[in-house]
């Protein structure tokens, strides 16, 4: 999770400096037609920062990716204790209090909301560069900022995970 909103916190000073590279259509009319160089920027200073942004959503990929090999894990172990003790799993819990079976329910739901915004910053990731207006940029910083699909119970329900596997002192 840290890591995480490291990633999306840099991401989005990445993808502002695209935005403001970019700048507003009429700005870029009036940088062409003055040439001022305060105003026009070079296509290579917007290649590198959009090379800056795709390289974040990379580095977020492979976070999701982990979380999904550590939800077939998860599963795995699971999938076991159905095989030693029966569909209602072992009398003492591996975790603290939660079955495995919860704790794997609790994994999706994290894999579910993180996946579900990694396919939100791709999109922004393949039109931020191309957006024409000014409100549809500042809808996809805003979007990149606030993180739509991960919900606030988030970091709750993985404080609760840390909790239970005892990587988080009680």
């Amino acid at each position: 999770m840290l890591r995480w909103e490291k990633l999306n916190e840099d991401g989005f000073k990445v993808a502002a400096n695209v935005v403001n590279i970019r700048g507003s259509p009429s700005d870029r009319q009036l940088a062409h037609e003055s040439s001022s160089p305060s105003l026009s920027s070079s296509p290579a200073e917007l290649q590198n920062e959009c090379r800056k942004l795709q390289d974040i959503v990379h580095k977020m990929v492979v976070v999701v990716m982990k979380m999904e090999r550590l939800l077939t894990s998860q599963r795995g172990i699971q999938d076991l204790e159905e095989f030693q003790f029966a569909p209602e799993g072992r009398k003492s819990p591996l975790f603290h209090t939660w079955n495995t079976k919860q704790f794997e329910e609790l994994s999706q739901v994290l894999l579910d909301a993180f996946s579900q915004e990694l396919k939100l910053k791709q999109t922004i990731l393949q039109e931020l560069a191309h957006t024409w207006t000014s409100d549809l940029c500042m809808v996809y910083l805003s979007c990149w900022l606030h993180q739509p699909f991960i919900p606030p119970e988030t970091r709750l329900t993985l404080e609760a995970l840390l909790l239970e596997t005892g990587h988080r002192p009680l």
